[in-house]
């Protein structure tokens, strides 16, 4: 997901968006340990996806703040 395309989402979408790419962060670190996951690239990604939806995320609280 692009970062437009995260900035278009309202502050309620951004925390379940959090919560998924969580979880799935989780299944694909399970699936390494286990010996099924052969894409070690795809965490990476993952992770970089969240930290751009917890950016946007917290931009937008500020913004409700003030």
């Amino acid at each position: 997901m692009k970062i437009a395309d995260i900035r278009k989402l309202s502050t309620p979408e951004l925390s379940q968006e959090s919560v998924k790419l969580r979880e799935e962060i989780y299944n694909l670190k399970h699936q390494l340990r286990v010996g099924q996951l052969t894409n070690l690239r795809s965490i990476k990604l993952k992770r970089k996806e969240l930290a751009r939806v917890l950016t946007v995320l917290s931009e937008q609280l500020l913004k409700e703040i003030k």
